[in-house]
């Protein structure tokens, strides 16, 4: 019997994990994935959203500037990449400079510090290679830049240092509830716990349903990205958007926390929430956008393209807390789409919190504050490098050469808390095959290590979990037919 059920281990499920972390409490978290942020928390913008665009008086608002005003202190805590670069909403037309005024008004509601509206003049002077046939611009200085990966999976560790326990490759089918507990039905058998938490992303809708007669709806919403390689100067320093419509915030320009440059996402509303292909068709027409913003806007830098999902309630605000018209004891947070990643801090604490009272949970007397992430060695000095070869030789063997990633940093991935144990993994938390060469060089030695830190055999290391593995057999046992 556990105190509490988690499902999900995305940036919201692990940020709940996370607070419950500082109750004395049994805490299970599950995700049908080998890993955590495998979901919309590994494939999005990464923006902490300063909160110009959320509808004054929703969650979404509320959720987007509290969790904004958390993320530098967390990110400190935990030694994930955050910064701060400011961004700017476009507009094209003369028309667009009401739209731009009526976003103001709403920043100045939610109260949005900084934020005006600008001219062409002013707008070139901050970023000279935007189209020069802009007219107006709103200045959003307090946007920022996280990690989301990197901030996910530090999360997990800090949840699991304090006795969370997480289960993945365990897919949730059903709820239950019964006489004074709820029964978790997945492919691994069944659990108990006195309350569950539902944070299953496109998949929280099915599960809400089979409890509630609050019925929701959840439509997956893809967007395709393109990732251009950081050998060359940034075109921009800060976030470009345009100006946002019923599907979102529109496609930006974007540096992320690590020096690449991000164009995207499409909006595409799919029947699959599993589906993240990208397209032809999305490509071409995420950088025609992209194109209105920054002319000249090349494909001849991108290392790779990706999409990601995220989960559109029809509603269009976040549904946070205990489940309505349903047994007590549920919880959930549904239709997490953006500013999910900013709100998710904030959507920890508060959920985190409000499932502890219910429990009557007390506070935890061995708790752990976070440990924070070391420095990545590509960041490092001379002088810090050595400093750290002494320590461990493993700093002395670069893995990757496209992100300088070192042998240590590669297993220590292996060891943390809620450790790596396939491929992806180890790329979501050190970078290695993050890079230009999208591991060409350094997965076999990656693959290596694995099997070396995990017991498993080299054929059985995964690039994402089971059914993706890399080899399929060896060559000596190929035989002719």
């Amino acid at each position: 019997m556990q105190d509490v059920i988690i499902i999900g281990a995305g940036v919201v499920g692990c940020a709940v994990a996370q607070r419950l972390g500082t109750y004395a409490g049994k805490v299970l978290v599950l995700d049908a994935q080998g890993d955590v942020s495998c979901g919309a928390s590994k494939a999005n913008s990464g923006i902490v959203h300063a909160g110009y665009d959320a509808v004054p008086g929703t969650d979404k608002a509320r959720l987007n500037i509290k969790g904004a005003r958390m993320m530098p202190g967390l990110c400190r805590q935990l030694g994930v990449p955050f910064g701060k670069p400011g961004a700017l909403v476009l507009a094209f037309e003369e028309a667009g400079k009401a739209q731009l005024e009526a976003l103001l008004k709403q920043a100045e509601v939610n109260g949005v510090p900084g934020c005006r509206v600008i001219g062409r003049k002013e707008i070139l002077k901050m970023a000279p290679l935007v189209n020069p046939e802009v007219h107006y611009a709103l200045y959003v200085p307090e946007s920022g830049l996280v990690s989301p990966y990197e901030l996910t999976c530090a999360l997990a560790d800090a949840a699991a240092e304090n006795g969370v326990r997480f289960q993945l490759n365990t897919k949730v089918r059903a709820l239950r509830h019964q006489t004074d507990r709820w029964l978790v039905e997945t492919d691994q058998g069944e659990f108990a716990c006195r309350a569950v938490i539902n944070c299953a992303g496109v998949g929280a809708g099915e599960l809400h349903n089979q409890i509630s007669g609050r019925q929701v709806s959840i439509t997956p919403r893809r967007g395709q990205y393109y990732l251009l390689d950081h050998t060359l100067p940034l075109a921009f320093q800060m976030t470009l958007f345009q100006l946002p419509t019923r599907m979102g915030k529109g496609v930006l320009v974007s540096p992320t926390t690590h020096g690449n440059m991000l164009y995207g996402p499409t909006a595409e509303d799919i029947p699959d929430g599993l589906d993240t292909a990208t397209t032809q068709e999305g490509l071409y027409g995420a950088m025609a956008k992209v194109r209105l913003s920054f002319p000249t806007a090349s494909t001849a830098t991108v290392i790779t393209t990706f999409s990601g999902i995220r989960a559109h309630e029809k509603g269009g605000d976040f549904i946070i807390g205990a489940v309505e018209d349903a047994p007590e004891g549920a919880f959930e947070a549904i239709g997490i789409e953006s500013p999910g990643l900013t709100a998710a801090p904030a959507i920890g604490e508060e959920l985190g919190d409000w499932v502890a009272y219910y429990l009557k949970l007390e506070k935890n007397p061995r708790y752990i504050p976070p440990t924070p992430l070391p420095k990545p060695f590509s960041a490092m000095t001379d002088a810090e490098r050595r400093i750290a070869w002494q320590t461990d030789p493993d700093y002395g063997r670069v893995i990757c050469r496209c992100e300088t990633v070192t042998e240590a940093e590669v297993r220590r991935a292996i060891r943390r808390p809620v450790g790596a144990r396939d491929i992806d993994g180890v790329k979501r938390r050190v970078r290695a095959g993050m890079g230009r060469c999208q591991g060409g060089f350094c997965m076999a030695r990656v693959m290596e290590i694995i099997a070396e830190e995990t017991g498993v055999s080299f054929q059985e290391v995964s690039k994402n979990g089971p059914g993706s593995a890399v080899l399929s057999g060896q060559l000596g046992d190929v035989r002719d037919e």
